[in-house]
This record gives C-alpha cells, structure tokens and sequence, in this order.
C-alpha cells in the first residue's frame, strides 16, 4: 500500500473540502438564473438572495463549532462520514424545494454539513498521512483517534496499511510509539473547557492570531466575489449566458494557482510574506475595480469591461497564493496543543464562517445600492486593520517546531505537562512563566535571524 494508499485516501478524503466550493461556484449560477429568480419572486440583490446564501455559512458555523465535540466522541471517519450523510439531505431539500421555506432549510443543513468537515477533513488527512459516504466505508479511521480510544491494534493495523513497505517495521514502531506518547502528553496538559482558552494569557493571544487569520481571510471579499461575481459582471455589461461562461472560467482560475503555490512556493516564502502581499495586491485590485466601474456606469465600454473582469480574476489568483492556503495553515501551527482541537473550531466557527455570514447577506443588497463604491468597505478594512495588524502583530512561524511557536508566544515549549491540569493552575503558571519565557523567546528569536 504506503504512498499510493496515502495518496489515494487524501484526495477522496479532499472532496469534502471541496464541497464549499462546488457550492459557491453552483449557487453564483443559481441565482443569476432567471428561471430561479422568478419561481420565488425576487431580483438577484435582494434580501432573499442574501438570505439564502447566508444560512448556509450560517450552519456551517454551528457545524465546525461542533466538529470538535463529534470527533472526539465518534471519530474522524465517522464525523466526515455523518458530515457526507447530512449533505446528501440538504442537497435533496434544496433541489426539491417548492418553496423558500425549504430552501433555506436545506442551505442550512448544507451549511452544518460543510463546517463538520471543515473541520474534521484536514485533520484526518494530517494524521493519517505524517475522505465520501460510500467511499470511507473501506477507508481506515485516524490511527491517532484509535490509539486515544485505547484500540492499539487496530491503530497498528492502519499504521502498517498506510506506510509498511515490507522492511520498515522498527520506523512503524517507533511511529506508534511517538503518536502513544504524544496523546498522553495532550492529555495531562489539555484543557478542560472552552473558557479557559480565553483565560491563559498566552493561550488567548494565540487563539487572536488563529481567529484574526480567518476574519481577514473574509474580509478580502473572496467569497462575495464568490457568490455574487455574476452581479458584478451584470455591472460591467456582461450578461446572460456570458456571465455564466465568465464565472465558470474565474472558478477554475484560483484552484490552479492554490496548486502551484502549495506545491512550490509554500515553505519557501514563509507565512506572513504572502498574507502581505495578498493584502496590498487585493487592495490594489479592489480599487482598480472600482474605478474602471466607476468609469463605465453602463458597461458599454468594452475595453473597460474586460479590464474589469481582469481585475477581478486578479482578485482570485492573488488569494490563492496568500489568504487561501495560508490562512488555515498558520492558524492551525499558531494553536497550542492544548486547545487546538477546540481553538480551531472557535477561529473557524466565529472567525471564518460567522463573518462569511454577515457578508453573505448583506452583499447582494450593498452590491445593488452602492455598486461600486462598495468594494472600498474591503479596501479600506484591509488598510486600516488587516496589513498593520499582519505587519506587526502576526509571527513568522515557517519550519519551526511547537517548541520553538510556544517561545515565540512566551509560553513554554510543549510536552511539559502541569501539575493536576486544574484550569485555576494552568492560568496561574501561565503567569509565572511569561517573563521567563518571554525572555527566552527574544533570545530564541535573535539567534535565528543570526543564522
């Protein structure tokens, strides 16, 4: 098996991310549909159409806050495979839908269903390579959840399945036993709550950054641009079957340029770098929109439309190879051991879909009152908090260890358990130790900008 099988079980596993997106591309189609506009008796920029994108990011809020709980309870196969299951009836009740009742019945339990597995399909992809109904039935679960359900032998089971090549029996070995070891170390310091993340001084601070990350991600407009583009091109003067031609090319255009940025330059720019440049490139972007709209009301200047829609693919591909993969990376590297489980479920549920939802049901009527003087609301938050904050709040945390991110925040390195794991405890060493490994963090710091 080994790589091939690893290989095979991320990609299927993937299409549960992919979910969000086929949704977003489906639903920039479906409401620019006229048919669809006039069976529920609305315009494409009314509160309707909010509405019915909105309760889908809507549910995926409460799905990702609960993709903590369920994967610790149920597993992560069986999280993504009642995240699979859930989908399918949202599906149904939105294609079926006789009404609007309905529909926003069926974009919720979508949206419940896409946030579970926001959640849960990175994390089984991470721990089983060092997901979807029908096709994890005969895909394994996690062997890190196995191990921490006490089922050692499955876990060594799945471990051999995924990376035994017929000689490598002491790495197997050693891998079970570094897994063994790594749960227990989780379990002694974890934290006992959700409270206590915002209690910790140092654990609040990096819950911040985790949750900061995904608002700035909404807050360059990605997922607007999303669902309401074919709006936009209406404003440029495409429309009909153009505009439909036109987001189907746009929705191609990012996923391309995520690839070729995860794969090359990733590791090799670091994380705050891109977020930088994501931030000045989508502001620039933004604003050159805005003015060539401002320049052709009527969208009969041809040459001004095709730069418009120049600029806004330009907005796609600068986010693919900043925001879009960047984000939950360094959201997930920033979060300690300690609450990752439970931090990234508040940064995602708040930071990322809460946010998509307040903008999801405002655009349309926003789009249709301001027009373009709307995209400066994203201009101007980008200047005024996202490239400040980025600039000189946000840490480098490329290559290097928990260790290494737990100094940088001021915290000790991970792995040293407290003593009795009361929350009362945890805050108050917490507080002796922050000069001291604060201090180290400075002289920690200086010594790799020396390298």
């Amino acid at each position: 098996m080994g790589k091939a099988y690893n290989v095979l079980l991320a990609t299927f596993a993937a299409t549960g991310s992919f979910l969000f997106g086929y949704d977003s591309g489906v639903m920039t189609d479906v409401i620019a549909s006229p048919n669809f506009l006039a069976y529920f008796d609305t315009q494409v920029t009314s509160p309707i159409i909010g509405a019915i994108n909105s309760t889908f990011s809507g549910g995926a809020v409460l799905g990702s806050l609960m993709g903590g709980f369920t994967m610790d309870r149920f597993g992560r196969k069986s999280t993504i495979q009642i995240g699979a299951l859930i989908a399918i009836v949202g599906a149904v009740l939105q294609s079926a839908a006789v009404n609007l009742s309905m529909m926003l019945v069926g974009r919720i339990i979508s949206g419940w269903a896409v946030g579970l597995m926001s959640m849960s399909v990175p994390v089984y992809q991470a721990e089983c390579a060092n997901l979807l109904l029908a096709g994890l039935i005969w895909l394994p679960e996690s062997p890190r959840y196995l191990v921490e359900t006490h089922r050692n032998e499955e876990a060594m089971a799945v471990l051999r399945k995924l990376h035994y090549n017929g000689s490598n029996d002491d790495w197997i070995d050693v891998e079970f036993a570094e897994i063994s070891a790594t749960i227990q170390a989780e379990k002694e310091i974890g934290a006992q709550s959700w409270f206590v993340m915002f209690k910790v001084p140092q654990w609040r601070k990096r819950l911040m950054h985790g949750t900061l990350v995904q608002v700035f991600t909404q807050l360059t407009g990605i997922n607007v641009i999303g669902y309401y583009q074919t709006i936009m091109y209406n404003a440029l003067g495409i429309t009909g079957g153009r505009a439909v031609l036109v987001a189907g090319i746009y929705n191609c255009v990012g996923p391309i340029a995520n690839l070729i940025f995860i794969i090359f330059l990733l590791d090799r720019v670091g994380r705050r770098k891109p977020l930088l440049f994501g931030a000045v490139g989508i502001t620039i972007a933004l604003v050159c929109e805005a003015a060539i709209n401002s320049q052709n009301p009527a969208g009969t200047r041809q040459a001004l439309s095709i730069a418009g829609v120049f600029f806004i693919f330009s907005v796609s591909v600068i986010f693919s190879v900043s925001f879009g993969p960047v984000s939950w990376v360094y959201m997930s590297e920033i979060m300690p051991m300690q609450i990752r489980g439970r931090g990234n479920a508040f940064a995602t549920g708040v930071g990322n879909w809460l946010v998509s939802t307040l903008f999801s049901q405002i655009s349309p009527i926003a789009l249709g009152g301001l027009s373009w003087k709307y995209y400066f609301v994203f201009a101007a938050f980008n200047v005024a908090v996202t490239i400040p904050t980025v600039f000189f709040v946000f840490k480098e945390t490329t290559q290097k260890s928990l260790e290494e991110i737990d100094l940088l925040f001021g915290e000790r390195a991970s792995g040293m358990p407290a003593s009795g794991g009361e929350e009362k405890r945890l805050e108050s060493a917490a507080h002796r130790e922050t000069a001291v490994a604060g201090k180290q963090a400075g002289v920690h710091v200086q010594a790799q900008t020396t390298r």
